[in-house]
């Protein structure tokens, strides 16, 4: 919602005050069309021949973040936190039943009462994998934390690909708006001869392509790669989580350390309260 709103802002302030100040809006109109296909036809061009198919799939995918936001919410992280809690807690007492939950994720009953977790293929793998390993004696906590460092840096890294690709575009913008004003600048050289009062609305169309590009720069798709890197470096934080409980569990700390562990290290924002946490976990012990 809040990203329609800056959208409504946007318009409402740099063509309100436009208009506001006595400016015509004929000329602006006159020309958009045009000067949208050359800018934007070139940006997108640019953008294709700069970027590959799983690229440009994901960065179309990834703009309705902008909207949406975070995927990962404060309830989530409380569902995530006994999630982790019933099976440390169960790797602990029998290590054998907790087999058939990390091997067949799909089939648990325990990822199953969690299902917006069980969908999420990244959380369950990053689960399943770590809690694999320490059943295999690779405990070595500093080791273990090495590599989860390592996979989820990486897996930051992929989901950031929409995000420079968009700012990629969105520095392109300006320079393609100055090659829309130079062909409307061309295409008024061509008439030359004619009286000001025309000459000064071509100049006026071929100024609307320079305008365009900074507008439709630095409004809309620069701060749409911002807000998309904003929205994946919070939903990082949901698997940095994992990491943390996983770790603690591996030092031999208790289910309830390893879970305190993981609601400390929640962003502010999203963490669960201590007291909601506590009755979660009663509720998850009673089953």
């Amino acid at each position: 919602m809040i990203a329609i709103i800056g959208i409504v802002v946007v318009f409402v302030m740099v063509f309100g005050g436009y208009l506001a100040a006595g400016g015509k809006m004929g000329i602006i109109l006159k020309a958009l069309p045009f000067e949208i296909a050359i800018i934007m036809g070139a940006a997108v061009g640019a953008f294709l021949l700069s970027n590959g198919g799983s690229t440009v799939k994901h960065t179309a995918r990834d703009i309705g973040r902008v909207f949406k936001g975070p995927k990962w919410r404060s309830a989530d992280y409380r569902d995530l936190l006994c999630l982790l809690f019933e099976l440390i807690r169960l790797a602990k007492s029998d290590p054998l039943a907790l087999e058939s939950h990390i091997e067949d994720p799909a089939s648990s009953e325990i990822f199953g009462r969690y299902p917006k977790i069980q969908k999420d293929k990244e959380a369950v793998e990053l689960i399943s994998d770590t809690l694999r390993s320490a059943s295999m004696n690779y405990d070595d906590p500093h080791q273990v934390e090495e590599v989860l460092e390592k996979r989820m840096e990486t897996t930051l890294h992929s989901a950031m690909h929409s995000s420079h690709a968009l700012q990629t575009m969105a520095d392109a913008l300006p320079a393609l708006g100055i090659v829309a004003a130079v062909l409307g600048v061309i295409k008024t050289m061509a008439s030359i001869d004619q009286p000001p009062e025309v000459l000064g609305k071509l100049i006026g169309g071929a100024l609307v392509g320079t305008f365009l590009g900074v507008f439709l720069a630095y409004g809309f798709v620069g701060p749409f790669a911002s807000r998309i890197r904003a929205v994946v470096e919070e939903d990082a934080h949901f698997y940095q989580l994992i990491r943390e409980v996983l770790v603690a569990n591996l030092h031999q700390h208790s289910p309830a350390i390893c879970i305190e562990v993981g609601r400390q290290n929640a962003p502010s924002h999203v963490r669960p309260g201590y007291n909601d946490l506590e009755e979660a976990l009663k509720a998850t012990r009673a089953a």
